[in-house]
């Protein structure tokens, strides 16, 4: 898969795979609750980090690669932690993945990226240094996040009609339309001479226009003078143009059609390619979708705005709660670095 790797094609970052090892050759470098948190764990996620934040990176030297991978390692490391918090509380809430869960998960995966097989499947997890039995390991304590969130957090969370009014009333602007505005252009070129303008030609042409103009208010097919007559590459379309924003337009062209009407025609235009026509083929108002049509976007808005906040106290309880057992100083400086970043939302 071109730009991506397959575990990112199916929305799965690797975080903490666990992969065939004696664990007790690893490098401890914390106890969360007794369960360990590796080297080896945290330079897999430091890789996903970096693979997410800057896909296209190529470090000229280890020095750099190595100072790329301390720059995520406060919020890689606080990551980990949070995560595994939240799997032991999802296990403690008796949350775990069936085999039937895990298999439609599975051919859900299979169908979305165009696997035909179980084995194609391992081929593409094998690139990425997985097994099937790692893809389980990751899913579950995704699931398992996800679970506790939904359980502990969502539940309890509560949108009341006043919050969504004060909401709508205080951003009416992220609910109202963009003017549109559907034109269609005639163009009559004035040849350039390189010794300058020649009058001569600019009459002609302007000339050539309001007789064009003539016809069109006597009403013959703009589409079809413009295929017939017009130096724009628009006569292709019939000299069709948009739609588009109005502020796309030029000051210059928004004050020559402003107030016009569908249907209306300018007067011919002084351009700098020549004479110029325009007729209004259709115009949009700035309109304002209704309290009642804009409630599910900003219920979802305002519900997950509250997630983050209640997720952020829920996880600093966790971790208040939790024996967190540090075996390596500079990885505890780098978490207690992490706590005081700002964080993306969790997942």
């Amino acid at each position: 898969m071109k730009n991506k790797t397959f575990l990112a094609a199916v929305g799965i970052v690797v975080l903490a795979v666990t992969s065939p090892r004696a664990d007790i050759l690893e490098q401890v470098l914390v106890k969360v609750n007794g369960e360990i948190i590796t080297k080896t764990d945290l330079e897999q996620r430091q890789i996903a980090a970096l693979r997410q934040k800057q896909p296209n990176l190529r470090p000229d030297s280890d020095a750099a690669l190595q100072k790329a991978l301390a720059d995520v390692t406060p919020l890689v490391i606080v990551e980990a932690v949070d995560e595994l918090l939240m799997v032991q509380r999802g296990k403690e809430l008796g949350y775990s993945m069936s085999t039937e869960q895990f298999q439609g998960i599975v051919e859900n995966i299979k169908k979305e990226n165009k696997i035909e097989s179980d084995d194609a499947l391992q081929q593409a997890l094998k690139a990425e240094g997985m097994t099937m039995a790692d893809l389980r390991k990751q899913l579950e304590k995704n699931m398992l996040f996800t679970r506790v969130q939904q359980s502990e957090i969502m539940a309890k969370l509560q949108v009341t009609d006043t919050e969504l009014k004060a909401y709508y009333d205080a951003h009416k602007d992220e609910f109202a339309t963009t003017p549109q505005i559907t034109l269609r252009e005639m163009l009559v070129a004035v040849p350039i001479d390189p010794k300058g303008l020649s009058v001569a030609a600019d009459d002609e042409a302007k000339a050539k226009a309001e007789g064009i103009r003539a016809k069109l208010v006597a009403g013959e097919s703009f589409a079809r003078l413009a295929g017939d007559s017009s130096d724009s590459p628009s006569k292709a379309n019939g000299g069709l143009v948009g739609p588009m924003s109005k502020s796309d337009l030029s000051p210059e062209l928004q004050k020559a059609i402003e107030g016009m009407k569908a249907g209306a025609i300018t007067p011919v235009l002084r351009t700098q390619r020549g004479y110029q026509l325009l007729k209004v083929e259709s115009v949009s108002d700035t309109t304002l979708k209704s309290f009642e049509d804009a409630k599910p976007d900003i219920a979802d808005k305002i519900a997950n705005e509250k997630r983050q906040g209640e997720y952020a106290k829920y996880i600093e309880k966790l971790r208040a709660d939790a024996i967190i057992d540090w075996k390596n100083d500079e990885i505890k400086k780098a978490y207690e670095i992490g706590l005081t970043l700002p964080r993306a939302s969790a997942q």
